[in-house]
């Protein structure tokens, strides 16, 4: 979380002294200033705006201070990366591929003391932690190995003596909104790719987050100077909402890439979308897992709990909906409340390794967790366990599930990022997936079946309608190969792994005549 410093004064150089003192990774990530600069130009480390505090959100204690960015600094650092873009774009893409490389190392260098940053600042325990900087590290090594083989392609023309090329080139300037859950990862599978195939950056990270931000692309920057590659490949400005507009705004920002809520993602595709820009949404989802009569009950309670209560319920692909047929329904129900019980002994801060269920990341997550649990009351559900603040410093909130309720109930179908799962039994597999796609969110959804024929339902034209379908497996945790991404009101959106490289890329189809006479199309005589 953060406070505005608009009206309260800038932290004391002694309650930053004593931020140093208890967190010493943050010196070795430069997080060494009371007030600590959050644009970076390419060439310099200072911005104009507003002044915010970086708040633990395990203790509510301060950690450091962030001079934030405005319009004025994103704009200089667009023109920044613009001017880039031509050396950038004009080194081969192996040569492109070598300095992600480069990236990835000085992440791995870096991965236990920014690990531990992004626990502090955000909240996710410390192996989720430092899983997320390992992720970027991931998407590092696999553009290296992108970076010498995405390609277009040769078709056979109609034409004698023509060929007809699809090519693929950079669009120019990255902008990549990332937010406050994946403050690392989220930029890193944006920002490995489009550099990978010769475009620029610039990142506006959440404000809550912004020393993870600094932190991050500081390491990068590193990297590009040692190189003497321009520092403006790889831009930052942090700020609110005024820098986002911006950048939607902005026709030199040939794309931009938003990760966060369905209802500001709407806001920005729309503005992209009028002065025909590109944009790449990862909005909300409301995910489900349906454990089938034949699934193996072992796996699923290995899975439930961190699907449904991982990072505090605080993953866009976090369970929010869990149907269990009606033959299994009391035992798993059973087995999950009795799960919970356990995480609960092991609630703390996030930075002790023995912490398995961490806080929610600001006041604001715990006001809504609690205005949804008091609707869900207020509807007739029945809170199975859970439903409280827990009693001590900091955003903790028991993990909750909930029954009683009907599967199209309005507080069912709208996504709460809390650790909020809503329980239902089922007759019938056709059932079951039709409640999956009832919802407007199409991100992640799982099966929990030993029936092959299940399984090819499931994953079939009739099955689920989530850009990602898993099979005995949680609905979080996706890997890096795969394109990442949802559909309906997710945004439609790709990153990540596959073919996700060609939304960083124009296309075009280029028509080439090597022979020595003009032959129209479609066989045309224009005489």
């Amino acid at each position: 979380m953060f406070r505005s410093l608009r009206h309260i004064q800038v932290m004391s150089r002694r309650s930053y002294s004593d931020s140093l003192a208890k967190y010493p990774f943050l010196k070795e990530l430069g997080i060494t200033s009371s007030v600590n600069q959050g644009v970076y130009d390419g060439k310099s480390w200072k911005a104009n705006g507003e002044i915010i505090e970086s708040v633990n959100p395990s203790t509510g204690e301060p950690i450091a201070s962030i001079q934030q960015g405005n319009v004025q600094d994103f704009h200089r650092c667009t023109a920044a990366a613009h001017e880039a873009y031509g050396t950038w774009s004009d080194l081969p893409a192996p040569k492109r591929g070598e300095i992600v490389r480069q990236i990835g190392d000085a992440l791995r260098e870096k991965l236990i003391p920014l690990g531990k940053l992004v626990s502090l600042e955000m909240g996710k325990i410390l192996p989720e932690g430092i899983g997320e900087v390992q992720e970027f590290i991931d998407i590092c090594d696999y553009a290296v190995g992108l970076s010498r083989t995405y390609s277009g392609s040769i078709l056979p023309s109609e034409r004698p003596g023509h060929v007809l090329l699809e090519a693929w080139n950079p669009l120019g300037v990255v902008g990549i909104i990332s937010a406050f859950n994946f403050p690392v990862a989220v930029y890193g599978w944006n920002a490995a790719i489009a550099l990978t195939v010769g475009n620029t950056v610039l990142w506006k990270g959440a404000p809550s987050t912004s020393l993870v931000s600094i932190a991050t692309n500081r390491i990068v920057s590193s990297v590009l100077e040692k190189n003497s590659i321009p520092g403006a490949v790889a831009s930052l400005c942090t700020g609110g909402a005024d820098v986002g507009e911006a950048m939607s705004s902005s026709e030199k920002i040939s794309l931009v890439s938003f990760t966060g809520s369905t209802h500001v993602g709407q806001q920005v595709g729309t503005t992209v979308q009028g002065r025909f820009g590109k944009h790449l949404l990862e909005l909300g989802g409301n995910n489900a897992i349906i454990v089938n009569e034949d699934a193996d009950l072992n796996l699923v309670q290995q899975c439930l709990v961190f699907a449904c209560c991982g990072t505090a319920g605080q993953r866009c692909t976090t369970t929010r909906r869990l149907f269990l047929h009606k033959k299994v329904y009391d035992q798993v129900l059973g087995s999950l409340v009795k799960s919970y019980s356990t995480v609960l002994t092991r609630t703390g801060d996030p930075l002790d390794e023995k912490t398995l269920y961490g806080p929610l990341h600001s006041e604001a997550g715990v006001r809504g967790y609690l205005a949804t649990v008091e609707e869900i009351v207020g509807q007739g559900g029945k809170i199975e366990f859970g439903g409280k603040k827990i009693d001590r410093p900091g955003n903790f909130v028991e993990p909750t599930i909930v029954t009683g309720l009907p599967v199209d109930s309005r507080v069912v179908h709208r996504e709460t990022f809390a650790p909020i799962v809503y329980v239902f039994s089922f007759d019938s597999l056709d059932e079951a997936i039709a409640a999956n796609n009832s919802v407007k969110q199409g991100l992640s959804s799982s099966i929990f079946t030993r029936d092959i024929g299940n399984l090819f339902k499931w994953i079939g034209p009739k099955g689920s309608d989530c850009g990602l379908i898993n099979v005995n497996i949680p609905t979080n945790g996706a890997e890096i190969g795969g394109a990442f991404g949802g559909e309906k009101h997710t945004g439609g959106g790709r990153e990540s792994g596959s073919d996700a490289w060609k939304q960083y890329c124009r296309r075009s189809t280029v028509t080439i005549n090597h022979g020595r006479d003009v032959t129209l199309a479609q066989g045309i005589k224009f005489e």
